[in-house]
């Protein structure tokens, strides 16, 4: 399965969270090294991985509540 990677500022557009509110608060304690994200080459950059950090915003959501809320 091909993942999609997404930097820092990526990731903020796309949920629409500030890039601070993502690394202070939801790196490390919602998006975790290894499973979320991964420091390429072992740098300082994040790259996250768009699959897996979506399937932690979709957890327990389902079809009902989206359509609740449409």
């Amino acid at each position: 399965m091909a993942q999609t990677y997404l930097t820092t500022e990526e990731l903020s557009s796309k949920i629409k969270y500030d890039i601070r509110t993502i690394r202070d608060s939801l790196k490390d304690r919602v998006f975790f090294e290894g499973v979320h994200y991964i420091r390429p080459f072992g740098g300082r950059k994040l790259l996250f991985i768009w699959e897996k950090v979506e399937a932690v915003l979709l957890k327990g959501t389902s079809i009902s509540t989206l359509r609740d809320h449409a």
